[in-house]
């Protein structure tokens, strides 16, 4: 027997009518629901109803409000600038280390990204686009991607991820993350990125224009915000080009149709699998990823065939400790328990490049 306190029946059929319904069974014992309760929670009104042994709540959610939008543990922060976000770390998610994989660490940092522009009103149907740029078929696309991993989270873990977006100069936008452990507020983690617009039907680059310029900066920081402030850190460095031949290879690599995305390429996340496809099997075993940098020079289609190349790379010099404010403290004092490569992915058919990046990886310690 439904129970309700307060005259509420016709305000509850009202919400029937006019609102998008989700049915969750739940076990639970019958009890009402007050006038009170339904004006706290303007958003959802919940139904005990018996029938049986069972019963079934009714959660309905006013015009506008999505169930993503009330199931998703993500936030603008009081500036309008930033956005964090936390997720739970999946079993799927996890290696044979028993972490979440670099790739896994990739994706959310994309995730995290989406639903910031999403937040503040830009398009679902590309990564992050206005307006303007539907209008002249502009999407945007990386060009550089740099993360480095403290530590990494494991199953089950709760990562609390921010991220903003900044102007890059006249050809591009900047975003950088920052990763904690939820339970610590420990940094865990810090990246940052470069994306440049390419027109989506001839496939060039194009120049930022102001139309477009202006629609985002609005919900950029006035002044620089960056995940890396220390002078000289290793996402400023340049990757030289790997010379053949390699020390290690894996050839004929294939893109398979779920690693294609919505710009109907290649997913800048693929490349890093196939990056480590190459890394020799006794760095995997004694080692973990510490940081990856990587250039995107060319996009790359379905029926591409791509060989991945690293070769070893023994750094000329040592650097002191470099302390951030917004993290961990970073070293490019190369120890014994470090290694570093560098890496290639080029078409298998002409040798045209792809993409090249640098790898770097510490001991595993023991857990």
């Amino acid at each position: 027997m439904l129970k309700l306190s307060c005259n509420v029946t016709d305000h509850i059929h009202n919400l029937f009518s006019n609102s998008r319904r989700i049915f969750v069974p739940v076990h639970r014992q019958t009890r009402p629901i007050s006038c009170f309760q339904l004006k706290k929670e303007p958003l959802r009104a919940i139904l005990s109803a018996d029938h049986g042994n069972s019963s079934v709540r009714v959660a309905d959610t006013v015009s506008g409000t999505s169930p993503a939008d009330r199931l998703r543990f993500g936030r603008l922060m009081e500036d309008g600038f930033s956005y964090k976000e936390k997720f739970i770390v999946r079993s799927y998610e996890v290696g044979i280390n028993k972490t979440a994989t670099i790739e896994t660490i990739a994706n959310l940092l994309q995730e995290v990204a989406c639903n910031h522009v999403q937040n503040v009103g830009f398009s679902t149907d590309g990564f992050a686009t206005t307006l303007t740029m539907r209008k002249l078929h502009l999407i945007w696309v990386t060009a550089r991607m740099h993360i480095e991993i403290y530590k990494y989270p494991a199953w089950s873990d709760v990562v609390e991820i921010e991220t903003w977006c900044q102007s890059e100069g006249r050809i591009g936008t900047r975003r950088d993350w920052i990763l904690k452990d939820c339970a610590t507020g420990e940094v865990i983690g810090r990246a940052t990125s470069k994306w440049v617009m390419m027109n989506q039907d001839t496939r060039r680059l194009q120049r930022v224009t102001d139309e477009v310029r202006d629609e985002y900066l609005v919900f950029c920081p006035p002044e620089p915000r960056l995940a890396f402030p220390e002078e000289n850190n290793s996402s400023l460095k340049k990757i030289p080009k790997l010379e053949d031949p390699a020390q290690y290879s894996m050839l004929g690599l294939k893109p398979r149709r779920a690693d294609l995305d919505m710009n109907q390429h290649v997913n800048n996340v693929t490349y890093i699998g196939w990056v480590l496809e190459s890394i020799p099997q006794e760095i995997i075993d004694t080692h973990e990823l510490k940081v990856i940098t990587l250039d995107y020079r060319r996009e790359c289609q379905q029926d591409d065939i791509v060989d991945s190349l690293t070769t070893s790379e023994t750094p000329n010099e040592a650097v002191s400790k470099l302390t951030g404010t917004n993290g961990s403290t970073t070293s490019s004092k190369r120890e014994h328990n470090e290694s570093q490569f560098l890496h290639i992915l080029r078409l298998s058919e002409n040798g045209q490049e792809i993409n090249r990046g640098r790898t770097q990886w510490r001991k595993k310690s023991s857990r």
